[in-house]
């Protein structure tokens, strides 16, 4: 029985995929239905398949408008999963690096075209259209394939790809179109060595250098990445601080990575020119006065909302800097029937935050009670080698907001599991409130960071703490046993504080 329901289940999943393999776009995709409904999302990257699903599950009539032949957005087709693909190729093929094997080697063949690197991006992207159309399938929603902009506070006129226009209507209207790379005039973007965050995994070769502007998120994940396969990186930013948002102990323990991996930094200091050399290098120019070359120079200096176009300046809805959507805490605009969420409203701006704010958005438009508010317990992940993940209160923000603070740590290269991985430099540090003894925040920076910070996320939201840790158990070996040594290390602090160190003894060693 089970056999037959296996065979019957994959059937169509491998036509589909079929389908989208051969450039059919899919058949949902093809064919507009109903013309008026409760809700249009106008775009079908995290936020808007998130909300589209969420209202039509409490029976509202939806409708998505998407002009790209492939849903997900950057999400799918040129951003977190791309690379995050990338960054798991590159751990995948410097694994003999970082845990040496005698008679195992290990070199990246620059020739090879990004591509190839990383054939299983592809297949992912794949399997991931598949869930999407999948779920608006299941859902009964109707899918528009085509440009659309809005005529009025409830009309989209949609343009197809075969230049039919259509007309539909919606008592609300979410627009869901996400953000694109920033790309400023003065940069040579036609020269093929001159790339974007969309275009650097387009790439015809792997590089053997590369510059990066802006050392904000995306600028460190490739930075660290690219690094990971022997490119030389050098990494350009204005400021003379980075991540100024991560724990301070933490973030220095990432950039002493990066630079462990050969990631040079010239920070404060700013791009002047960008000149494509007869050689095919590019040449840099900084306010400074120094002058930096490599084959590719990445562009990852800010984003800009894809609001162009999309006639909201015609119905009066109001933007901000970079074409942001202005919304309330109903992610409402100015105008009552139009909502927003996603990148398109700028911070957080990340896929997990855009689902959810599709999800809450959906159901504050209709009143509908089951889920209201993003919660305040949200993880962020830095996907850079190595990872970062952070939870609650850092260090520096718990002592601003009048905590008396009490900081425990635990190294990977003192956890049996970490060693294995080859994780020498991994830090694992809890922030504990010093008279609840309570957990305010976790930052990770290591080996699975952004699966270990949901260890925090849960203790925080059931009001734990240094206890919980200290009496649980955890798989051995594991690296989440590290927030019992976190636990200890705190508690020796306590001891100290309270003048009970002698009668404890060291709590770390006997841990």
């Amino acid at each position: 029985m089970t056999g037959y329901a296996l065979q019957a289940v994959s059937l169509p999943i491998t036509n589909r995929i079929f389908r989208s393999m051969v450039n059919h776009p899919p058949r949902r995709f093809d064919k507009p239905g109903m013309k008026r409904f409760d809700l249009i999302c106008l775009g079908c990257g995290p936020a808007g398949e998130k909300a589209a699903t969420q209202a039509s599950y409490y029976r509202k009539r939806v409708a998505i408008v998407e002009k790209h032949s492939r849903p997900g957005g950057a999400m799918v087709n040129t951003g977190t999963l791309p690379s995050k693909t990338l960054r798991e190729t590159a751990l995948l093929c410097s694994a003999f690096k970082r845990r040496p094997l005698p008679g195992m080697d290990f070199a990246i063949d620059h020739k090879l075209s990004l591509a190839k690197f990383m054939a299983r991006r592809h297949l992912m992207e794949q399997q991931e259209h598949d869930r999407i159309e999948s779920s608006v399938d299941r859902h009964g929603i109707e899918v528009f394939r085509g440009i659309g902009k809005i005529t009025d506070p409830n009309t989209i006129v949609i343009t197809g790809v075969d230049g039919i226009t259509t007309k539909i209507h919606a008592d609300n209207i979410l627009i869901t179109t996400g953000s694109s790379p920033l790309r400023p005039d003065h940069i040579p973007f036609d020269h093929p060595g001159v790339v974007d965050a969309d275009g650097v995994l387009e790439l015809e070769s792997i590089p053997k250098s590369m510059i990066i502007v802006g050392a904000g998120v995306i600028g460190c994940e490739y930075a660290s990445v690219f690094a990971e396969i022997d490119v030389e990186v050098t990494l350009i930013n204005p400021h003379c601080e980075v991540l100024t948002f991560l724990d301070v102990e933490c973030r220095d323990h990432l950039l002493i990575a990066m630079q462990k991996s050969e990631v040079k930094f010239k920070l404060g200091d700013s791009v002047k020119s960008v000149v494509p050399q007869d050689d095919g290098l590019i040449r840099v120019e900084l306010e400074k006065g120094s002058l930096l070359e490599a084959e590719t120079l990445l562009w990852a200096a800010g984003r800009t909302s894809n609001t162009h176009n999309l006639g909201l300046e015609e119905v009066g809805v109001e933007l901000g800097n970079r074409g942001l959507v202005i919304v309330d805490e109903n992610y409402r605009t100015n105008i009552e029937s139009i909502y927003a969420a996603g990148d398109v409203i700028g911070f957080p701006a990340l896929a997990s935050t855009s689902m959810e704010q599709g999800r809450i958005a959906a159901c504050r438009m209709f009143n509908n009670p089951f889920k209201q508010n993003l919660t305040e317990n949200m993880p962020i992940g830095l996907y850079t080698i190595p990872a970062v993940s952070s939870v609650g209160l850092t260090e520096e923000s718990a002592k601003e907001a009048g905590h008396t603070v009490v900081v425990g740590r635990a190294l990977y290269q003192f956890n049996a599991r970490g060693r294995m991985l080859g994780d020498s430099q991994g830090i694992l540090k809890c922030v504990f409130d010093r008279e609840t003894r309570k957990l305010l925040g976790t930052t990770i920076v290591g080996e699975n960071a952004t699966e270990l910070v949901h260890i925090a996320q849960a203790v925080i939201a059931n009001d734990g703490g240094i206890d919980y840790f200290i009496d649980t158990c955890f798989n051995y070996p594991s690296l989440a046993e590290m927030y019992k040594y976190a636990a200890y290390s705190a508690l020796q602090t306590f001891a100290r504080l309270e003048g009970r160190a002698d009668e404890l003894g060291d709590l770390a060693k006997v841990a």
